[in-house]
């Protein structure tokens, strides 16, 4: 297997990605673990939670093939994420867009590349995605943005005010 340093995507067992990125930490691995804030409905109340935003990802610094050997012996990790005999790097700029994107919006929403409809093409002016491409979606009559992270096959969407496109 050929390997290259940088992010993988390791997949967990439903419901242990808090754990798993704890236990990595602890193990001297980098490790990113995106969340985002979500309003969970009980039959009595409404609660803001914190959720990972990838179900069942992990995404971690691999420098070695022995850190890759290590880290998959870690309890609750299933698999890395792999295209046939390849594993799925993750580049350094895509996982700086996910942190600043998170840093940025709230309420972010995660939709597989597939699900979403083909929109006009703009470009952001301000802020920390300033002259990036997105994609203008119509979402319950909102008007938001889609960043997409190809290497994932994912895109993150938010709501942006129409100022701040051009």
């Amino acid at each position: 297997m050929n390997f290259a340093q940088g992010w993988y995507v390791a997949y967990t067992k439903s419901r242990f990605e808090k754990k798993i990125a704890t236990k990595l930490s602890e193990d001297e691995f980098d490790v990113y673990l995106p969340t985002s804030n979500v309003t969970s409905q009980w039959s009595d109340r409404k609660k803001k939670v914190e959720k990972p935003l990838f179900s069942s990802y992990v995404f971690v610094y691999l420098k070695t093939i022995k850190d890759y050997l290590k880290a998959l012996t870690v309890e609750g990790i299933v698999l890395f994420i792999s295209l046939g005999n390849k594993l799925v790097r993750v580049p350094d700029e895509e996982i700086n867009r996910i942190r600043i994107f998170l840093s940025q919006y709230s309420e972010v929403e995660l939709k597989g590349i597939h699900e979403l409809n083909i929109g006009e093409r703009k470009v952001i002016t301000s802020g920390p995605f300033e002259s990036y491409p997105c994609e203008i979606l119509k979402i319950n009559n909102k008007q938001k943005i889609c960043v997409r992270i190809d290497s994932l096959q994912q895109s993150l969407i938010a709501e942006i005010h129409p100022y701040h496109l051009i």
